[in-house]
């Protein structure tokens, strides 16, 4: 891989024949054509789209909670109105019409089989693949506690279901996703020992995504990065890959105190507006950041969270701008 590695954060946008015939087979061959797609644009380290995850049941939300959360032991998911008036009534969680699920017993990994998705992707590709992992604070504040009562012990079972998952993985590059935290950090100050119980599993490189939220191509969650770099720094972790493009880079600096051994990923490609932005903005983008904190901190750029969101034809042209805007910056 090259100085400044291109990636993306992980989703892509179903292609239309797998929603119209979803099937196992149409399933891999999607997987094939996102894997191919991606490595045709030059991107280094690439992902399954997440479509891995994808299902009829939950099609406008890339299974990003319901595919971690269904299949746990000790998680109910059918519901009833009460319980979704419960939930409702809770503070942080408006952009949820209903709960993932109802938490009534010691939470397990049940039949969450996170081992078999790696094993159908690794199979399709000789590409530097990377896993996508939800956090399991974001999980957790999608559930109603019945069990616990205590979202820091809520979190803390469900890391350890998904550590043991995994564990097994042997992808270059584990990825946990959260955009949730964010959002609430307060919760910064216990929230890195259950996800340190995940990072800590991970047979390969350690990576983290954060941003505010990508629902309905739209910011969840309000804050700044400024209240989380002393929460990064008490992450097990060999690189993040944050949300810039979007918001602007004006909070770079605070960046100065991020641990020395933290790689930073930058957001360049903003996956809320269907502008494709040249090469020679990527570059500009990617200039502006190492001036303020030097070519050894910034070793990623990437999207600022998924392209689930937007038509295909958009996804392809950002990503090869991603990988040409880069290239300018580097002098290829």
């Amino acid at each position: 891989m090259s100085e400044i590695t291109t990636t993306v954060v992980g989703s892509y946008p179903v292609p239309e024949w797998l929603r119209a015939y979803p099937s196992a087979p149409n399933l891999r061959d999607a997987i094939l054509t996102v894997l191919k797609t991606q490595e045709l644009a030059g991107v280094e380290v690439v992902t399954d789209g997440e479509l891995s995850r994808w299902s009829v049941n939950h099609p406008d939300t890339n299974g990003m909670i319901e595919t971690f959360i269904a299949p746990l032991g000790g998680v109910r998911t059918r519901l009833s109105r009460r319980e979704v008036a419960e939930f409702r009534s809770l503070p942080g969680m408006g952009f949820r019409a209903r709960p993932a699920g109802i938490v009534e017993g010691p939470v397990t990994e049940g039949l969450l089989d996170l081992v078999a998705d790696w094993n159908l992707i690794r199979s399709l590709s000789s590409a530097t693949l990377k896993f996508t992992v939800t956090s399991p604070y974001m999980l957790a504040r999608t559930l109603l506690d019945h069990h616990y009562r205590d979202l820091p012990t809520l979190t803390a079972a469900i890391a350890s279901a998904l550590a043991v998952q995994v564990s097994e993985i042997d992808a270059a590059i584990v990825q946990v996703d959260e955009a949730n935290l964010p959002g609430n950090p307060g919760d910064a100050t216990w929230a890195h020992d259950p996800i340190n119980t995940v990072l800590d599993a991970v047979k390969g490189g350690r990576g983290m995504h954060f941003c505010f939220g990508n629902y309905g191509g739209q910011s969840i969650q309000s804050g700044t990065w400024d209240d989380l770099v002393d929460f990064f720094n008490r992450l097990h972790l060999d690189h993040l890959v944050l949300e810039f493009a979007r918001r602007g880079y004006g909070e770079l600096e605070r960046f100065r105190g991020l641990r020395d051994d933290i790689a930073l990923g930058i957001g360049v490609i903003d996956i809320k507006d269907n502008e494709v932005e040249s090469p020679e903005t990527v570059a500009g983008r990617i200039e502006e950041a190492v001036g303020v904190l030097g070519r050894e901190r910034i070793r990623w750029v990437h999207p600022d969270c998924g392209f689930w969101m937007l038509p295909r034809s958009i996804a392809d042209r950002k990503m090869a701008s991603l990988v040409a805007g880069r290239d300018l910056y580097l002098g290829r």
